[in-house]
């Protein structure tokens, strides 16, 4: 007596031979829930053109710098979206933000006080939801080495609360944020987001029949977030002295809104499991300073705590399963419910040699001097001078 075959959680009676079996792997077989080619989304155009008209979208830690950027993109670029969510801890924040979405000219948002560690309030947030673009997380590496559990609480629990109240809500996408810090990490803060990662990716696998899809994207400092170098810099500037932690360290940057674009390009590409990461430029903290505070004096202060010299995005044992594609790259996921071959054929993407990594001190885009200047002006500043 043959053993029944299990898929997905389900059971399958094979009494058909080998092809049979093979068929429902390759996914051929209506029963099966794992495809070679992703069913394409009832909201996403037959032409690759991401459409979010009609979409119920919720954002965890939405008051933040990404979750603003992202929700005032979403307005303007889908003026018909059917719900937005605004999910996060800090009142203050909310009613700030309501204030640029008065009620009658966004009739469609809603502010929901919650906490990613609280999954019944997960769960009711995300009832009616489609779409979880997450967002929160405890960010600064200092605190998270200082509150090591608070940030596990936040970032790793927060995380697998989100899986789980998205399986129980029919959400169809979850995409995740995650950061450069989590590959390799050296402090807390980045091996909870590692975690979380991996978290997310799995949940591919254990989905059962959902319709659901999970994948992650990670990009480097966000140029002009909270807590990042730039407004640092310019703050500090008024003093007349610059600290530095190391005059050799570099680091990849990324504008909000080329962030956002990553998260719309996972979710009008993703098939499940994938980790999205972008082409990006670096620069050295020394051009930082230069393009800044020319007249400033600079003090080496040394490299603090769960800090590197260079920041990774994609180590050499990642590079082993990534693809290339035109403008990103995507780490596979070490179990795929889809076939890579296909999937680099319908995107043009090609895997990379071995040896293949991708970090900051080691990349072939370099800001200037004067394109970082340029940059402050268009995203930090505009009356930025020197």
């Amino acid at each position: 007596m043959r053993r029944p075959l299990r898929l997905n959680g389900n059971r399958f009676n094979d009494r058909r031979g080998p092809e049979f079996r093979r068929a429902l792997i390759l996914g051929v077989h209506p029963l099966c829930s794992v495809r070679t080619m992703p069913s394409p989304d009832a909201r996403s155009k037959q032409d690759g053109v991401l459409d979010l008209n009609g979409c119920q979208i919720l954002v965890t830690g939405g008051t933040g710098s990404f979750g603003k950027q992202f929700i005032e993109t979403i307005y303007k670029r889908f003026p018909n979206v059917a719900r937005v969510v605004v999910f996060s801890r800090d009142e203050l924040k909310q009613f700030e933000m309501a204030q640029h979405y008065p009620d009658k000219k966004f009739p469609t948002i809603r502010f929901f006080i919650g906490d990613v560690r609280d999954k019944e309030r997960l769960k009711r947030a995300m009832e009616g939801i489609d779409t979880v673009i997450h967002a929160a997380a405890l960010k600064q590496v200092p605190a998270a080495e200082y509150n090591p559990f608070e940030a596990i609480k936040t970032n790793v629990l927060g995380a697998q609360n989100i899986i789980d109240a998205a399986m129980d809500s029919g959400v169809k996408r979850v995409v995740a944020l995650s950061t450069d810090k989590a590959a390799a990490p050296i402090n807390l803060y980045g091996a909870t987001k590692l975690c979380s990662d991996k978290l997310f990716i799995a949940a591919n696998n254990y989905k059962g029949h959902r319709e659901l899809k999970l994948s992650v994207v990670r990009y480097g400092n966000v140029m002009g977030s909270r807590g990042s170098v730039i407004p640092f810099f310019l703050e500090q500037r008024k003093t007349g002295v610059l600290p530095i932690t190391d005059e050799r360290m570099t680091r990849f940057n990324i504008s909000l809104e080329e962030g956002v674009e990553l998260v719309f390009t996972a979710l009008r590409d993703m098939w499940g499991g994938e980790l999205f990461v972008p082409k990006i430029p670096s620069y050295r903290i020394t051009d930082v300073a230069e393009a800044v505070a020319p007249n400033c004096k600079r003090i080496v202060t040394g490299i603090r705590p769960g800090e590197k010299l260079h920041e990774e995005m994609i180590t050499e044992t990642d590079g082993l399963n990534t693809i290339e594609l035109p403008r990103h790259f995507v780490i596979l996921p070490s179990t795929r419910t889809w076939d890579v071959s296909e999937y680099c054929k319908v995107f043009n993407g090609r895997t990379r040699e071995y040896g293949f990594a991708y970090s900051s001190g080691k990349n072939s885009e370099w800001l200037t001097v004067e394109q970082l200047r340029d940059l402050i002006r268009t995203h930090v500043d505009p009356g930025f001078a020197p």
